[in-house]
């Protein structure tokens, strides 16, 4: 038996556990969430007597007789204030991590009433943030010291919310304090937990299956197989991907699942998994493009395993090349990588009879998932009901399904409510990742340095399982030619199945890759023309009314030269720089279907702002309501944003492409500017009680290949710029960052994004692989090279405004992934100034933070 005091109250606790088990489970304080479960990540972070503790590697009999407080047991005064500084400092965005940061964060200030902006960075040292890039979180900090230390009131929001202002996030209060729910923080009476057994090897043949010592386990409830599964399929665009895998079948990653087993005790599902008995017969295993591609190789997928060939040929390339001044052309890898978004994958399904089910989700579309379940189940779309809870990000790795499907089908079988979760190294051993490359990249110009051609050959690895490997392939053939003028331009692109991790979305889509080997290639062409890449970028950067690469026409409001000469200063400042620039379509394009829907209802004088658009910690609910503020002329404080529920919110499409902020927030000012109608004519928002304003918006393009001279690939492009500075011990001093993204409606959110960018930019480009060996990964969460706080160097971020009102969502465009683009070639430039050595691999070697040049 064990005494605790927690927040206050003393608490008896008869038998031993883990701390963080006691305080969700059995306490329900919520605010201590569950990251990584290897004390790495700081989001289980509370105060023991004081100290920083994380509860996720300590059990409660260590801490016999002492005091914890959590987020919960805060004064009102201290809650008032860390509400209102990270509301005001912009430092919320996923949210998941922030009540650990709070905590470091009031254990500092407890001791340090005044601290240091370097103290804070040491304060939160422990607490991993994927999101922000610190920046905002360490500036939130000092704010509430100073509110504390002199009982400084509470800086004021903007409540007009129109565009521009200093609106605060709209849900920063429930994610400061811990309030707002996460998938894993519902529990429902009756709820059962379920866990899939994974392949032992990455390609094995399942001879044989045998659960009967696990269904004798007291707490099993139910054991299914493939013979279980209405249609054993699943897939973001092609349904490749086995739900499970059926014996005689050949399993294609270590990510496959075998069974699935459900349990009344979520600590026993283990115990129940290490019953069934499984039969393989290993085979090799596919682990490269080029292994698989070979004409004897066994066939990963019955039609083979090329998914896609991607084609673009403008111009006469081999002509324009033949007859340049300069050619350069280079061979680059970059690794496949995890997304390490702070909240682990979790789903509930609750059967509500008649084969209908209510799913609780944490994804980037409510409407994928529900077409997605609907056809595994073979039952109407509209008798599966999704609805989001909070989001602890997402950067592209909850588009497919992961746990959503397995949750639905076991409470199919069972008619009770069923919880799914990863812990966070399956999330790392099965999600979806980034798509490792190879891309050789021929750049040329004439004697001037003007550009004249680039030709491509891309090799992207896509894993077991198509994903969205073929659009993350189009992605990074349709930008490879950068954000410049030339007119010739030819790339072929190959996305192969191999038996490694699925690649799936990750932020920037392809186009990180592609951008991390063109920028490079432009360097050199530089220095054989005798400009420095500064000059060489801006004599080509496009211009509007110019022609991309793709053959599309530069917008009038197109801003890449602006971002150029944003950041001249920052990278003429010192001999240690390097210069990247970039470019990110906002929209899905290329002929397929876009649309983006935001409905507003009247309801006791209220509007309701209606949207499925998932916010996966980019904003889109505060973005939305102040244009429904800037256009219908009305106050945040009468406008609620419901969350997305297919029953309720309307298809917005998936959170991806850059696209909500454009295609979510133009629906919105549809939307407003009907409602703006009727307030005009003299009615009020009573009048208007029972009313909905439709906001629809679908952004026409030109397929992929078209044979117009000049196609409309996609509806806008954000451009950007980034200057690395490096010391002389090859370590990041310095980013400045320019982007060009139409209007900025929340300047906060924006510049947020950007450092947030830069962040996972640099860790890309210095410290972040994912180790795999033979189909098996070996990377854990704490050796993934995820950037701390004490490793971020100083941001200037300038966003480049150019747009026209009268645009769509008034000329806003996306920059949740062009924030990461030009970080890694930045960097590379850099270090390629100062000691000549060209770096064509990622992470960068012989740098600072090179584990293999520190030993």
């Amino acid at each position: 038996m064990f005494k605790l005091t927690v927040n206050g109250l003393e608490r008896t606790i008869e038998k031993d556990m883990r701390l963080i088990d006691y305080l969700r489970d059995e306490l329900r304080l919520t605010s201590v969430k569950d990251g990584c479960s290897s004390g790495a990540c700081g989001t289980c972070t509370v105060l023991v007597d004081g100290k920083k503790v994380k509860t996720c590697v300590q059990k409660v009999s260590r801490f016999d007789g002492k005091s914890i407080v959590t987020v919960e047991g805060l004064s009102q005064r201290e809650k008032d204030v860390y509400v209102n500084a990270f509301s005001d400092a912009g430092a919320v965005q996923c949210g998941f991590c922030i009540p650990g940061m709070v905590i470091a964060a009031k254990a500092l200030i407890d001791e340090n009433p005044d601290p240091t902006p370097e103290d804070v960075k040491k304060a939160i040292h422990g607490n991993i943030c994927r999101c922000t890039g610190y920046v905002k979180i360490e500036d939130a900090i000092m704010r509430a010291a100073k509110m504390l230390r002199g009982d400084k009131p509470l800086s004021e929001n903007d409540a007009t919310g129109v565009i521009g202002s200093h609106f605060f996030r709209i849900d920063a209060p429930q994610k400061v304090l811990g309030t707002g729910q996460y998938v894993d923080d519902i529990e429902l009476p009756n709820m059962i937990y379920a866990k899939a057994l994974r392949s032992k090897y990455p390609r094995a043949r399942v001879d044989a299956i045998r659960i009967d010592k696990a269904l004798e386990h007291p707490d099993c409830v139910k054991i299914l197989k493939a013979e279980d599964v209405p249609f054993n399929k699943t897939g973001h665009i092609i349904p490749d991907w086995d739900v499970l895998i059926a014996v005689g079948d050949t399993t294609r990653y270590i990510g496959d699942a075998i069974v699935l087993v459900a349990s009344r005790n979520k600590y026993t599902l283990d115990e129940i998994l290490d019953l069934v008995e499984v039969d393989y017969t290993e085979l090799t295993p596919l682990t490269s493009p080029r292994e698989a591609l070979a004409e004897d190789a066994p066939k990963i997928h019955e039609n083979g395993n090329l998914l896609t060939h991607e084609k673009i040929n403008r111009g006469d390339v081999e002509k324009a090349i033949k007859n340049s001044a300069h050619v350069v052309t280079r061979t680059y890898h970059t690794p496949m990588t995890d997304h390490a978004f702070m909240e682990p994958e979790c789903a509930i399904a609750i059967p509500e009879g008649d084969n209908r089910f209510l799913l609780y989700t944490a994804s980037q579309s409510v409407y994928d998932e529900q077409h997605e379940i609907s056809r595994m189940l073979q039952l109407p779309p509209e008798n599966i009901r999704s609805r989001a809870q909070l989001v602890g990000g997402g950067f592209g790795g909850k588009e497919d399904m992961s746990v959503q499907h397995h949750a639905a089908l076991m409470a199919y079988h069972t008619g009770v409510p069923v919880k799914v979760k990863f812990s966070r190294q399956e999330s790392i051993d099965y999600h979806v990742k980034r798509h490792a490359m190879e891309m050789e990249v021929t750049t040329a110009c004439d004697e001037n340095g003007k550009l004249t051609a680039t030709k491509a050959v891309i090799y992207s690895d896509c894993g077991a399982y198509a994903s969205l490997g073929g659009p993350v392939l189009q992605r990074a053939c349709t930008h490879a030619g950068g954000p410049y003028q030339f007119d010739h331009f030819k790339v072929d692109g190959y996305c192969v199945y191999t038996n490694n991790v699925p690649g799936g979305a990750y932020r920037g889509f392809g186009v990180t890759q592609s951008c991390f080997a063109q920028e490079q290639n432009l360097n050199l062409l530089a220095e054989k023309v005798g400009l420095d890449p500064w000059e060489f970028r801006h004599l080509n950067a496009i211009r509007p009314g110019q022609s991309l690469p793709n053959g599309q026409i530069a917008g009038p409001e197109t801003a890449f030269v602006e971002c150029l000469e944003a950041v001249k200063d920052a990278y003429y400042k010192n001999a240690n720089t390097g210069i990247a620039g970039s470019m990110k379509n906002s929209g899905i394009g290329v002929g397929l279907t876009d649309i983006g829907r935001a409905n507003l209802v009247i309801m006791d004088g209220i509007v309701h702002l209606r949207t499925s658009a998932a916010d996966i910690g980019q904003g889109i609910f505060t973005i939305a309501t102040q244009i429904v503020c800037e256009t219908a002329g009305i106050p945040a404080e009468a406008i609620v944003c419901e969350a997305p529920d297919t029953l309720l919110t309307p298809d917005s499409g998936t959170t991806t492409a850059s696209r909500q902020t454009l295609f979510c927030g133009e629906a919105a000012r549809v939307a407003a500017t009907q409602l703006r109608a009727e307030l005009d004519a003299g009615k009020t928002l009573a009048d208007l009680d029972g009313q909905t304003f439709i906001g629809e918006y679908s952004g026409v393009t030109d397929k992929l290949g078209s044979d117009k001279p000049h196609p409309v690939s996609h509806i806008a492009y954000s451009y950007g710029v980034q200057v690395v500075t490096m010391d002389d011990d090859k370590k990041v001093s310095a980013v400045s960052a320019a982007y060009d993204v139409g209007k900025v409606i929340n300047p906060a959110l924006c510049e947020g994004q950007v450092e947030g960018g830069v962040a996972m930019g640099l860790g890309f480009a210095l410290t972040e692989n994912l180790i795999m060996e033979d189909g098996y990964v070996k990377s854990k969460y704490a050796t993934l090279g995820l950037f701390r706080s004490t490793q971020m160097p100083p941001i200037d971020v300038h966003l480049v405004e150019r747009a026209d009102y009268d645009q769509l969502a008034f000329g806003a465009k996306g920059i949740g992934e062009i924030a990461s683009i030009p970080t890694a070639p930045a960097v590379a430039g850099a270090l390629y100034k100062m000691d000549g050595k060209e770096r064509l691999t990622l992470p960068l070697e012989d740098t600072f933070y090179d584990r293999k040049a520190k030993k």
